[in-house]
């Protein structure tokens, strides 16, 4: 560029990027496939107790890191703090399960975490942290698991939390001042408040406020617009993603193509701008970050669409955020780069390339807020840098659909505790028109990956139903004395991770439901071999061969399988009892039930399994077994489509 040898320029630039998003998109595509995307949706679903496939493996977490590096350092309009979330729920998820065997990281210590709530209370609190350290917002990390995260809470879970952000916070902090010097590179500029925009009093009348909800208005516009386009390039790239990691890898190069044209060939268009003669700040800026990026202008010039694209992501926040200078960026700048951002933000996203939304979802806002603030400047005497921060809020709050938790952290960010009555207003009008017309990008994503997410209500068609108008069969029921032939055969023929076990007589007067027994156990019960060749009751026997640590929940990958037993013809043909492995209280529901409130109960308990039993007597002890999959509307309105539209 110094040389004006631009052609050679815009290849270095553009053969750089392509180098660093494809390694990105070969990690995800070759290692952990999981790892691409923000990884936010995934975290929400398996702690509404879904645990799909390798979500939060080591490999995984692996990715993400170094995925994430890459991918921002090659320019596209990505965020970091989507992958930082997922990053923290991975490393939670690793100590959850006592470590990895396969990469030789184990802990004893941790296995007294090896249960269903303490691990989703660890990942919850990952996951926490992973915005805390994102934003260095510790009290928006734990709005954010409580408001979107989580799908349980508790007191105990609350300060539990809060502990890990404050940790998070000091070890930031430590780091900052460690990294004061220069020596961590950016990393550190501005201390704990990213974006600090105090230095304007914010002092609003009637006519602000009118602005003010104009934004709020606009952000839920164009956020349920962004939401509804981003699920249409999903749903498209799903199709070229399926070819295989090849397809990835192209789709990804074209993509970072595509990006360097814009962030190298739009400032061309803009106009040179004379450096404020009244600014503290070095104009041109000489160096790899700042506000005025000379580009090709001539000297005492800066060139304000290359500020915004050819810096890094802080930094171009930074710059819209600013509150020095009024005519600092043109309008059509401002309407070019945000138009840009957008639509790049939108065909970016569902790329093979850890990626996250914030970010862009931040510069698109603080864009369009501040144009919005240079058109209004004769009827508003807000300044332009807090209608960009009310635009980001806006735009937030149109997106994602968070209140509470994105308020603080853009409070946190920006160390501006005047500007609170506005930005509560602004993402609540945001938030109520965008949810007119679609649901927030996260919740579009878990249904667009297949996700069983469970809402916190029942349809309201489910009231026209009963528990037991939906028992999925045939229904598979062990006695509390079992033949091991019939479990094994019952293992390899079904997928089920609960049966129910019935006595039966000669062990009882007449048939009566003993409880519930879980695939994992049925395992380890196999595996052990002590088997009877009569049908007795050896419970007694059984319970000192085990210890509880046997059927602790194994970590990823680590779970024994059917194919793992090695079982005679002989062994076969013998017994064995239950009852140690049962559950003897496990939550029940008369079949007369109404499925909406079943379903509440299923989820506000975070169960697996519900067992449906008879309400009138002289029936078989259990009519069936309900599980997330039941609950689904594609289930329920498959079995009885009729009923879709009542209310």
């Amino acid at each position: 560029m110094l040389k004006e040898k631009y052609y050679q320029a815009f290849a270095a630039f553009a053969g750089i990027n392509v180098i660093l998003a494809m390694s990105a998109a070969a990690l995800c595509a070759f290692i952990a496939p999981a790892a691409a995307g923000s990884g936010i949706p995934e975290v929400k679903a398996y702690l509404n107790g879904v645990d799909a496939h390798s979500i939060l493996a080591p490999s995984t977490l692996f990715v993400k890191i170094f995925g994430s590096i890459f991918g921002v350092a090659a320019g596209l309009v990505v965020g970091k703090e989507g992958p930082m979330v997922h990053t923290g729920a991975c490393i939670a998820n690793l100590l959850g399960q006592g470590g990895s065997r396969k990469y030789r990281l184990t802990w004893k210590w941790l296995r007294f975490f090896k249960n269903d709530r303490d691990r989703r209370d660890l990942i919850t609190c990952g996951a926490a942290a992973g915005v805390a350290a994102a934003f260095r917002a510790p009290v928006g990390g734990v709005l954010f698991a409580l408001e979107e995260a989580a799908s349980w809470w508790r007191s105990a879970l609350l300060w539990r939390t809060f502990f890990t952000t404050a940790v998070v916070a000091v070890v930031l902090r430590s780091f900052i001042s460690f990294c004061r010097n220069g020596n961590c590179g950016l990393f550190g500029q501005g201390g704990l408040i990213m974006f600090d925009v105090n230095s304007e009093i914010p002092a609003y009348n009637t006519p602000d406020l009118l602005a003010v909800i104009l934004i709020g208005v606009l952000g839920g516009l164009l956020g349920a617009l962004y939401n509804y386009l981003v699920d249409k390039v999903l749903r498209t790239y799903s199709f070229i993603n399926e070819r295989g990691p090849a397809f990835k890898i192209l789709l990804v190069i074209a993509i970072s193509l595509l990006t360097s044209c814009c962030a190298y060939g739009l400032p061309w268009i803009a106009q040179c701008t004379p450096c404020p003669t009244d600014s503290d700040k070095e104009c041109p800026t000489i160096g790899r970050s700042g506000n005025y990026k000379n580009f090709q202008c001539q000297p005492g010039h800066y060139n304000d669409l290359a500020s915004l694209f050819l810096n890094t992501n802080d930094d171009a926040i930074r710059n819209l955020f600013s509150s020095g200078n009024k005519n600092e960026f043109h309008i059509t700048t401002l309407f070019i780069f945000f138009t840009g951002i957008y639509f790049l933000g939108i065909i970016t996203y569902g790329i093979a390339v850890p990626s996250g939304l914030f970010i862009p979802v931040i510069l698109a806002g603080a864009s369009y807020g501040r144009l919005v603030g240079r058109l209004m400047g004769s009827f508003s005497s807000l300044d332009v840098g807090l209608f960009a921060l009310l635009g980001a809020a806006s735009f937030l709050g149109g997106t994602m659909r968070m209140t509470v938790s994105l308020c603080v952290i853009l409070l946190e960010l920006t160390n501006d505790l005047l500007m609170l009555p506005l930005v509560m207003l602004v993402l609540l009008i945001s938030k109520t028109v965008a949810d007119c017309f679609n649901k927030g990008v996260y919740d579009q994503i878990v249904k667009l990956k297949g996700l069983p997410y469970l809402e916190a209500h029942g349809e309201p068609y489910m009231r026209h139903l009963s528990a037991g108008d939906v028992c999925s069969g045939p229904l598979i029921v062990f006695s509390s004395v079992e033949k091991v032939g019939n479990i094994m055969h019952a293992l390899m023929m079904t997928r089920h991770n609960g049966f129910p076990v019935v006595d039966e007589p000669p062990f009882v007067e007449a048939p009566e439901l003993s409880g519930l027994v879980l695939r994992s156990h049925l395992l380890v019960l196999l595996q052990r071999k002590k088997f009877t060749k009569n049908r007795v009751l050896s419970g007694s026997e059984l319970l000192t061969v085990f210890h509880a640590f046997d059927f602790a929940k194994a970590g990823s990958g680590k779970g024994l399988k059917v194919e793992d037993l090695d079982l005679s013809e002989e062994e076969m043909e013998m017994y064995v009892d239950l009852h140690p492995v049962t559950n003897t209280s496990p939550y029940m529901v008369a079949d007369t039930m109404s499925l909406a409130k079943a379903a509440v109960l299923f989820r506000e308990l975070g169960l697996r399994h519900l067992c449906v039993v008879p309400k009138t007597p002289g029936r078989p002890p259990i009519v069936g077994i309900l599980t997330r999959h039941d609950f689904m509307p594609e289930h329920v309105l498959g079995l009885y489509p009729q009923i879709a539209h009542q209310k």
